[in-house]
């Protein structure tokens, strides 16, 4: 009875142990793999949404870069139409001018021709004779010819001053069609700036709109990035804490594990204990019925078969007492392996090398740490989901988290050069928080 007794509850234990905690693992890691499944499709949206950024600020760079363009083209359409503008005034005062000419001139033609009406009536009416008889009437020879110079020289005068007014009257008529033409050029092409000028405008209008689009657009986008960062930082800390939870449940069955043989190498103990002094008690009692039923025997017989009796429990003894002691350096050895001396044991991890070089710090190399501290190679490690400052042991060095960049369970420890990081590759260690 005592025997199934103690069956029964090492039966129970190992159930216990093999089942639950498995289970319970199990439940964390589905939660560690959903939060990571999740985490993805975060940092997914995040590459989108950044790469819907860098689309809208390189359109809004070109659009900006057009309006300052079409800026230019405005600035210089109307200085270009301030001096069409000045021209045509000056072509209007130029034109205004040219016809106060003109009508001076027809003035002084008028004046002329009438001064000719009059030469002319007053020879009709006094007759040719007027001036033959001024001729005749010489008193000499060079008289004569002087009188006939002036009569001639009169006539030419006026035939002079009638081609001449009617040549200034022409070039001034002339010149005044051309200074009209021009004028009416200069107003088309001051219509033609205006209407350009109206259509830069237009664009000039319609491109800052489309900025102001795309700004409204880009600072959308970026308040997205911004959540969308802050989602990734709660669900990074979401997946260091069931990290660290599946390690410290797999540190917890570990020890329990160790916990449960130790507990299974004593009960073995006891019932090989209880085996043997129950093998001790049927062997006295053997030796009692023998030594009545052989009473009558000689007292030699006797003493050599109790003897032999007395060997054989010493024997027995023996065996159990250096089966005991092999159990017992087993516990020791099972409790050494969770010694808790070093530190708050957290798991076996993944370890990992780095160096403040571009290759693995990229635009962070050279700067300080994620806590303000200065990387210093035999200190300084990088791990997620503990407080920085927090001092873990491996494999018997002391070192200080500083630094992020991985999740909990894998730890990056800081090389003093990129050589020494390649050469550290990949490994595994068990890990102790010793603060």
């Amino acid at each position: 009875m005592k025997k199934k007794k103690i069956l029964s509850i090492v039966l129970s234990a190992f159930l216990t142990t093999g089942t639950v905690v498995p289970c319970f693992g199990a439940t964390t890691q589905e939660k560690i793999d959903d939060a990571k499944e999740q985490n993805a499709r975060t940092q997914s949206t995040l590459d989108e949404t950044r790469e819907k950024i860098r689309d809208l600020e390189s359109k809004k760079g070109e659009s900006e870069t057009y309006l300052e363009e079409l800026n230019g083209q405005l600035e210089g359409l109307k200085d270009k139409l301030q001096q069409i503008q000045t021209d045509y005034d000056q072509k209007q005062e130029e034109l205004e001018a040219l016809q106060q000419d003109l009508s001076e001139a027809r003035q002084d033609e008028q004046e002329q021709y009438e001064s000719m009406k009059v030469r002319i009536r007053y020879m009709y009416e006094k007759s040719t004779n007027s001036y033959l008889s001024l001729l005749f009437e010489s008193d000499s020879i060079a008289d004569f010819l002087n009188q006939a110079d002036y009569i001639a020289k009169i006539t030419e005068y006026d035939r002079n001053m009638l081609e001449q007014y009617t040549e200034t009257k022409e070039e001034i008529a002339a010149k005044e069609e051309q200074v009209s033409q021009e004028k009416d050029e200069i107003e088309a092409l001051r219509q033609e700036s205006v209407l350009q000028q109206e259509a830069v405008e237009e664009l000039v209008e319609s491109t800052y709109n489309q900025i102001r689009s795309y700004q409204e657009e880009l600072e959308g986008a970026q308040s997205q990035e911004g959540q969308l960062l802050t989602q990734i930082e709660q669900q990074n800390e979401e997946i260091n804490s069931l990290l660290k939870q599946a390690k410290e449940e797999e540190a917890a069955a570990k020890l329990a594990a160790q916990k449960a043989a130790q507990e299974k190498a004593a009960r073995e103990q006891a019932a090989r204990e209880a085996r043997e002094e129950a093998d001790r008690q049927t062997a006295e009692k053997a030796q009692k019925e023998a030594a009545a039923a052989e009473k009558e025997e000689s007292k030699s017989s006797s003493s050599s078969q109790s003897g032999a009796v007395s060997d054989s429990s010493a024997s027995q003894k023996q065996e159990s007492g250096s089966a005991s002691g092999t159990d017992t350096s087993s516990d020791n050895s099972a409790q050494s392996g969770t010694d808790t001396s070093q530190g708050k044991y957290l798991g076996r991890f993944k370890l990992t090398a780095y160096c403040t070089c571009s290759i693995c710090c990229g635009s962070w190399a050279g700067g300080s740490t994620a806590s303000g501290s200065t990387p210093t190679p035999g200190r300084t490690i990088a791990m997620g989901g503990v407080p920085f400052g927090t001092k873990l042991m491996i494999n018997g060095t002391v070192y200080t988290v500083e630094d992020r960049g991985t999740a909990y369970g894998h730890v990056d420890i800081l090389m003093g050069s990129h050589s020494q990081a390649l050469q550290f590759g990949l490994q595994y260690a068990d890990v102790y928080q010793v603060n």
